[in-house]
């Protein structure tokens, strides 16, 4: 039974969950296309996955059966679960909370296909509209303060399986990093008066030195401090601290510019393992002037090592101006043919020596 654990002295939380020792790709092999016929997510397949949650699906068309285009379902080994109570309890100096939760698989589509960079405009449009509802739906739920929803791609990225999904896992905490960027954005705004993240759009858009995309609702940046080599934020222009208080133009205008940086990283970079985060702020708590939404696409070309651990500093071998350059200039236009494959690949990657394998530190 999977349990919340706080480090005594980071005052982190960690979650331990036995369970998903099950799963069977817990050791990840090298990405390679599985066999779709075999695929639990692929269309025709829906036996093989726990009842859906939520679907978006043709007129009369019946759940748990073709006819779907964004499917919801439960992780089938979840590191949290709804059905449990939330209970705290002391265990000696350590705390100690019962592993409630939410932990859904967002089915981006009934194709086997590795991306969303693959998929039409519109069709992205729907995933991203599912995002939205479900972090809507959950904040029904009153034991839970925060959501997360991620993607995973590749096996150096964590994914176990190829066909293209992403995750949500509903906390009944706020996790380590939302609170450091909740504080750090709250002390900027006590000192001067403003929202972090606005001045960052505001400042990146002046000097247009880390600008990967512009367009009318949002930016595209590769941030001052990146952390990872070509790690790239999409942040609305306008101040809004949840994901959930965005309009429908945003939402669409989002999903334009996630699909378009995920063709530029899979052309300059030659279809990487990556990750993205979503980044909103927490259930209730009104409106904040400090905080503001966003979603964050992380590239794994270099691994995280023993100073990276220890310190908590990460190096990255490629200057964000020289990323952004190259994603910038990137011309995705005819570029991909039907699978999603670059015709013509830059290879950025080779040439500057960097690969899943790649190590910061020895």
């Amino acid at each position: 039974m999977s349990e919340f654990r706080r480090d005594p002295i980071l005052r982190e939380w960690v979650i331990i969950a036995p369970e998903r020792a099950r799963r069977p790709s817990d050791f990840p092999q090298p990405d390679l296309p599985s066999n779709g016929a075999l695929c639990p997510f692929c269309e025709g397949n829906e036996s093989f996955t726990p009842p859906e949650i939520a679907a978006i699906r043709r007129p009369g068309s019946a759940p748990d059966g073709p006819g779907w285009q964004v499917r919801v379902v439960p992780n089938r080994f979840p590191a949290l679960r709804v059905e449990r109570e939330l209970v705290a309890r002391p265990y000696g100096l350590f705390d100690v909370t019962s592993g409630v939760g939410a932990h859904e698989v967002i089915i981006e589509t009934p194709e086997h296909v590795r991306s969303l960079a693959t998929l039409p405009e519109q069709h992205v449009r729907a995933v991203v509209r599912m995002y939205y509802d479900r972090i809507q739906d959950l904040s029904q739920d009153s034991r839970l303060k925060h959501v997360v929803v991620f993607k995973n791609v590749g096996a150096a990225a964590g994914a176990s399986l190829y066909h293209s999904h992403s995750q949500l896992i509903g906390l009944p905490i706020v996790p380590p990093r939302v609170e450091a960027e909740l504080r750090g954005a709250e002390a900027y705004h006590k000192q001067r008066g403003r929202c972090v993240y606005c001045d960052i759009v505001y400042e990146e858009l002046d000097r247009d030195e880390r600008v990967v995309l512009d367009l009318p609702q949002i930016v595209a940046v590769c941030p001052y401090a990146s952390r990872f080599p070509f790690e790239v934020w999409l942040l609305p222009k306008q101040h809004i601290c949840r994901f959930q208080q965005s309009s429908d133009v945003l939402l669409e205008e989002l999903a334009t510019a996630l699909k378009l940086v995920l063709l530029k990283l899979d052309l300059v970079l030659e279809q990487p393992a990556f990750n993205f985060v979503l980044h909103t702020s927490p259930y209730g708590g009104g409106d904040l002037p400090y905080y503001h939404w966003h979603l964050e696409i992380m590239p794994r070309l270099v691994g995280v090592a023993g100073f990276e651990f220890g310190s908590g500093v990460h190096i990255n071998p490629a200057a964000p101006e020289t990323a952004a350059a190259f994603l910038r200039d990137a011309d995705v236009e005819g570029a991909f043919n039907g699978n999603g494959h670059s015709h013509t690949g830059w290879g950025y990657s080779q040439r500057a020596g960097l690969s899943p394998r790649t190590r910061t530190s020895a």
